[in-house]
């Protein structure tokens, strides 16, 4: 009898435990496909440099990212983002690649551009190429939306950023992966100014430092996407494989700060885990 009772123990006991670990992770495959890809979180940093001239203090910079519309991120979800934005008022808003996933099978491009035309920055609206803008022979396309959309479109080019007699420089460099970066065509700039940098590829920072550039705001990496405790990143694409998600400091001849946003939608895998969407605010201030 004793036996018995401790066999029935032992079988809803282990029961239990195969039923725990089923609902566990039943509850985390539909975390990380429902519920964080589109759970926004919205950061906000200081960008303090010495060289920022006085009558840009306090100007706002909101940095979006690698939407990769058309796979698990629609329309919808995309106008949610793009009020939130508006309700923010920045006074430069930055894309940084990756506008839809697949650019040839994209059914209405068309559709997005009253979207990104509603978006309203004082000192202007700019982007620069990623990788899956360039793919699927989505370069004219993604081109096209961007200007009909009222968004200066960076390839290796720079600009200046003025109030009255003061400005810094804006510049953007073109894809690592499928484009033609150039930074020679870039070094026309006073060595004193401030200067920004936009680059769809993080790991461009190295690069980016030794051409004199104080800050580099980069997308591509989802932040991992999908990142296991302990052990990070499950995958780094290329040219996001040192750097890849939030904050660096980087100093090879020129202190460089970085910031790598994690994107609004997702590729190849329709999940995110311990990398939540994100939109970045960015503060200039005066280091003296």
């Amino acid at each position: 009898m004793k036996e018995n009772i401790s066999r029935r123990r032992f079988l809803k006991k282990g029961f239990k435990t195969v039923g725990a670990t089923v609902a566990s992770a039943f509850g985390g495959y539909y975390y990380a496909k429902h519920l964080e890809p589109f759970w926004l979180e919205i950061n906000s940093y200081s960008i303090e440099k010495p060289n920022i001239p006085k009558s840009f203090i306090g100007t706002k910079i909101i940095q979006f990212s690698d939407t990769h519309l058309g796979f698990h991120y629609d329309i919808q979800h995309f106008k949610s983002i793009i009020q939130k934005i508006e309700n923010e008022k920045p006074d430069i808003i930055v894309f940084t690649g990756d506008l839809m996933d697949e650019p040839q099978n994209y059914l209405n491009p068309d559709g997005i551009i009253p979207y990104l035309q509603a978006l309203s920055a004082p000192l202007g609206k700019f982007a620069v190429y990623g990788n899956h803008d360039h793919g699927g022979y989505g370069t004219n396309l993604y081109g096209q939306i961007m200007k009909r959309s009222g968004f200066t479109l960076l390839k290796n080019e720079v600009v200046p950023i003025t109030k009255g007699q003061d400005y810094f420089y804006l510049a953007g460099i073109d894809d690592a992966m499928l484009g033609k970066p150039d930074f020679q065509t870039m070094t026309n700039m006073n060595k004193d100014a401030f200067k920004l940098l936009l680059s769809h590829a993080p790991d461009l920072a190295d690069v980016a430092s030794s051409f004199g550039f104080d800050v580099q705001l980069s997308g591509h990496s989802h932040g991992g996407q999908i990142k296991i405790p302990f052990l990070g990143a499950l995958v780094k694409p290329p040219y996001a494989e040192n750097y890849y998600d939030g904050l660096y400091e980087i100093d090879s001849g020129n202190p460089l700060t970085l910031y790598v946003n994690r994107g609004l939608g997702t590729t190849r895998l329709p999940f995110r885990f311990l990398s939540r969407p994100e939109i970045t605010i960015f503060t200039l201030e005066s280091k003296q």
